[in-house]
């Protein structure tokens, strides 16, 4: 699933590693989401928003749409 995680990411200055303890996963993981290799989880998802303070839609784009 395209997503903009990585560009959100490095404008706040954090490192995958960073990213992934804020958001209680592995560094592997936040790196395979911003690859586009794994979507995440619903729950994850809206982790990810709240975090960076964003509509889920703003940050993943619908494959559907």
């Amino acid at each position: 699933m395209k997503n903009r995680l990585k560009l959100l990411r490095t404008e706040r200055g954090w490192t995958q590693e960073q990213l992934g303890q804020a958001l209680g996963v592995s560094r592997q993981a936040v790196n395979a989401l911003e690859t586009e290799k794994h979507d995440p989880s619903l729950d994850l998802a809206y982790r990810i928003a709240v975090l960076f303070g964003r509509p889920v839609e703003e940050i993943f784009d619908n494959p559907h749409a």
